[in-house]
């Protein structure tokens, strides 16, 4: 190499080291804002700061969310199971619930949920689990596996190994989003019991253009159902039973099915219907030696589920059937009936 060429390298290895410096010491700072912060609440070492749900996939949440002292009670579920409010519900019971039901989730995922709870609560009172169509007519996969990016190191795992997974844009955006909030300029959008609303206000409930969503949505599978499909229960009902079986006997037990529009239902015969008509015979089968478990369908043809004024869409109700199905829920659990035809119960057991 030439002198010349010599004295041009220095320059640029100077530039170089300065470069690769001033990187490590904004990636190690930014590293340090993410960890100090903790948007998800699940690192060990991190300061003690009042720290509040700001992830909108909730599966970077519950964690965080199951290991607090405060509940004693959990709703498991999917999107259909979001309107349950733990200040409605848990009142009345003497129960301080924790909904960590969740858009879309598997019934893999709804499993790993209630692990991650019993995890911090051995013996929780009541444990309500909403089947719907993840449980009935589970997708491929959603047994064995997550519908949504699924954070696997929040459940189970040391939480040390967290800081592992906390060298990436998406808790870096966390970080940001939760120190707004500690900083007071972000408000606080996911509740800190799980419930958050996600239908719009009731105010603003528009029949013809819930009209509209209904001509738009895929409807039932109405072709005639193949020989014996209804006394086929789901796959998915092994993962249940499991759930069931993991509660100590303490724990009051409810499995209910959630009200979808009739729209859903399919006629009789139908694949739609046959569908339907295995997964309730798969819960029986798994809920009828059991003492301790209620089972509350709202998905029968009723006035309920017929009339298309009481749902957003095919698949989710109103804020005045919530209410109507948690006064419900109430009166089964403390009586061990229900006088409503919005509901069937089975068996009528007795209260604890």
């Amino acid at each position: 190499m030439t002198q010349a060429g010599c004295g041009q390298a220095g320059p640029w290895r100077r530039f170089a080291l300065l470069a690769g410096l001033a990187m490590a010491v904004t990636g190690g700072g930014l590293y340090l804002f993410i960890v100090t912060v903790d948007p998800w609440n699940i690192l060990p070492f991190s300061p003690p700061l009042a720290r509040i749900p700001v992830t909108s996939n909730a599966r970077y949440t519950m964690p965080a969310l199951a290991r607090a002292p405060q509940f004693d009670s959990v709703i498991i579920g999917t999107s259909t199971s979001r309107l349950m409010q733990p200040a409605v519900l848990g009142p009345p019971l003497g129960a301080h619930f924790l909904n960590m039901a969740m858009n879309s989730a598997s019934p893999w995922e709804q499993s790993r949920e209630l692990d991650a709870f019993l995890h911090a609560h051995p013996a929780p009172r009541i444990v309500l689990i909403g089947i719907d169509a993840a449980w009935c007519h589970p997708r491929p996969g959603s047994l064995s596996g997550p519908n949504r990016p699924w954070p696997e190191w929040m459940y189970g795992h040391p939480a040390w190994t967290g800081y592992l997974h906390m060298a990436s844009l998406y808790a870096l955006q966390e970080a940001a989003n939760e120190f707004l909030w500690l900083a007071g300029r972000k408000a606080q959008r996911f509740g800190s019991d799980g419930y958050t609303s996600f239908v719009p206000p009731d105010s603003q409930y528009d029949p013809a253009r819930v009209q509209a969503i209904f001509s738009r949505w895929a409807p039932a599978d109405n072709t005639p159902a193949p020989p014996g499909m209804a006394d086929t229960p789901p796959a998915g009902m092994d993962l249940l039973a499991g759930m069931l079986a993991r509660m100590p006997a303490t724990t009051r037990r409810v499995v209910w099915f959630p009200p979808a529009s009739t729209f859903l239902h399919g006629t009789p015969g139908s694949v739609a219907d046959a569908r339907l008509a295995a997964c309730r015979l798969g819960v029986r089968q798994i809920t009828a030696p059991r003492h301790d478990t209620l089972v509350l369908d709202f998905n029968q043809d009723t006035a309920l589920t017929g009339n298309r004024d009481n749902f957003w869409d095919p698949l989710h109700y109103r804020q005045p059937v919530a209410r109507r199905i948690m006064a419900i829920i109430t009166t089964a659990i403390t009586t061990g009936h229900v006088d409503d035809p919005a509901v069937e119960i089975s068996p009528a057991h007795a209260p604890p």
